[in-house]
């Protein structure tokens, strides 16, 4: 794989992977929707389909790694840390166009939720929200475009984020890997897209299962620049944690598999 390759399909899988995850979440909670309050389980199977679709499109592109987590686990197994920044900003800059991509998919249901008079007195305890009381500074519809606790407890969020992210790459590890073991392969694109469908069943509850520092930060940054009305804050206090907690995460579960299994 050439860099250039890296960096395109790092780009494209990550912005697909955002366009239909963070589109589930949408869906399921913007006013004029039609799947509004299809639930928990319709965003927890979404997101496992986004996975498949991105691997499945990039994968012989990139090895569609699609998280920093992934990459920092792949080049801990591997030693080699050449190509860690590259993907690393492509999957930042596809985490951003995916999350302005679902931005103007639902620009009518983003404008008539945030400008519903109900919405902007209390915030409603709906699937895919960021939960006000817990994050105060959060704004009504940025749980479409990234995570937050619902009870804020900065250990018990750090770790929550960590144990769902070593299952997460531990899996990859272990059974996603392609030939060259330098990305996902076909089978391991299914395998991968179930497992976070797990994730998000068992453990997504406390945090909302960022378990992907791109997929979490580059959409917060959109959220922060996009000219939502009465969008609220961005919850900047808490952003750290699904950034630091996958990449902690993600080293952890390549130790186990360096230990254990190579």
């Amino acid at each position: 794989m050439s860099t250039s390759d890296i960096f395109i399909g790092e780009i494209i899988g990550t912005a697909v992977l955002i366009l239909l995850g963070a589109g589930v979440v949408a869906a399921v909670v913007l006013k004029r929707s039609k799947a509004q309050n299809a639930g928990w389980l319709a965003i927890t199977f979404g997101w496992g389909f986004a996975v498949m679709t991105a691997v499945y499109m990039t994968g012989s592109l990139s090895g569609a790694h699609l998280n920093p987590a992934v990459t920092v686990g792949i080049a801990i197994k591997d030693g080699d840390w050449s190509n860690v920044p590259v993907y690393f900003a492509g999957q930042i800059l596809g985490a951003m166009i995916g999350a302005a991509l679902v931005w103007i998919a639902y620009y009518g249901q983003f404008q008539a939720h945030l400008t519903d008079p109900e919405i902007l007195a209390e915030q409603p305890a709906e699937e895919g929200m960021v939960d006000q009381k817990a994050a105060p500074k959060a704004g009504p519809v940025l749980g479409i475009f990234s995570t937050g606790p619902e009870v804020r407890n900065v250990w018990q969020n750090l770790a929550t984020e960590i144990i769902g992210t070593v299952v997460l790459v531990l899996a990859v590890l272990t059974q996603g890997l392609n030939d060259s073991g330098k990305g996902l392969g076909a089978v391991g694109g299914l395998m991968v897209a179930l497992v976070v469908v797990g994730i998000g069943l068992s453990l997504g509850g406390p945090t909302g299962y960022a378990i992907n520092p791109a997929r979490d930060l580059g959409p917060r940054i959109v959220h922060a620049l996009l000219p939502l009305p009465n969008k609220g804050g961005s919850d900047w206090s808490y952003a750290w944690i699904p950034v630091v907690g996958p990449l902690i995460g993600g080293a952890l579960a390549a130790g186990i598999y360096n230990i254990a299994f190579a």
